[in-house]
């Protein structure tokens, strides 16, 4: 499905990205991985995915930080000759009451999730445009959506993937590049692990599906996103949720 496709993935060493990152090399495409910190954890998830038989690349840096994204564009473009997919996954959070978050907690929070996504949206774009093709999709979250109470900086990080999402998506249609975003809702991650069985209970009641999702599930959409059956689908965000938005 992706075969000859080339790929960059940001946080892609664990949870969604790695789930992301195997469906794409399952269906030949190469990958650059993109990680902040656990080089242990991306040496392994390399080691993994690259019993798929195609090529793996590892690129360390903050996509807070505007360089990282022009290095992982550049280093794409050196080990594979093109960039296709972009997946602008990475993101962290800092959960508190609005009354207690501060300053700092609110801009790292959009440093990572919102400008991070901005730096490689930007740098790939370009690429995308003098190939006249690509694949952008972005990860928000329900929280971007309908808001989540002690996450202000979370939900308006992520609400902000959703509007940058369709503003590129208009700008960029005729240059032969679609932009989607995904907006997961409760799904199994290091972020949730940390959550009680009955906290996570308490979650799955208010999920129709009466489950939380699995990275496996976003993965799925990804790839559809990333493939040719989406040529047509461009400047949506598909709530990947169990129906928790609705």
């Amino acid at each position: 499905m992706l075969k000859g496709k080339a790929a960059i993935i940001t946080g892609g060493v664990r949870g969604i990205g790695k789930a992301i990152a195997r469906e794409f090399c399952e269906n030949g495409a190469d990958v650059l991985l993109c990680y902040r910190s656990n080089d242990e954890q991306a040496r392994k998830t390399a080691e993994e995915l690259a019993g798929f038989g195609t090529r793996i690349e590892l690129l360390k840096g903050d996509v807070a930080d505007p360089e990282t994204a022009k290095a992982a564009v550049a280093k794409a473009k050196e080990c594979f000759g093109r960039v296709d997919i972009l997946v602008n996954n990475a993101g962290i959070t800092k959960d508190k009451l609005l009354m207690r978050m501060s300053d700092t907690d609110f801009t790292d929070v959009i440093s990572a999730n919102l400008n991070g996504s901005f730096y490689f949206l930007s740098a790939a774009a370009k690429v995308m445009i003098k190939q006249k093709s690509g694949r952008i999709i972005n990860l928000s979250s329900v929280a971007g959506v309908k808001g989540n109470p002690g996450q202000v900086n979370y939900s308006a990080s992520k609400a902000g993937v959703v509007g940058m999402t369709m503003s590129a998506a208009k700008e960029l249609g005729r240059r032969g590049i679609t932009v989607n975003a995904i907006a997961p809702g409760f799904i199994d991650t290091d972020m949730t692990a940390v959550m009680t069985d009955d906290q996570k209970a308490k979650a799955a009641e208010a999920i129709s599906l009466g489950r939380t999702g699995k990275p496996e599930d976003v993965a799925k959409t990804a790839l559809f996103l990333a493939s040719d059956g989406a040529a047509y689908i461009t400047g949506q965000t598909i709530c990947v949720d169990g129906g928790l938005n609705m």
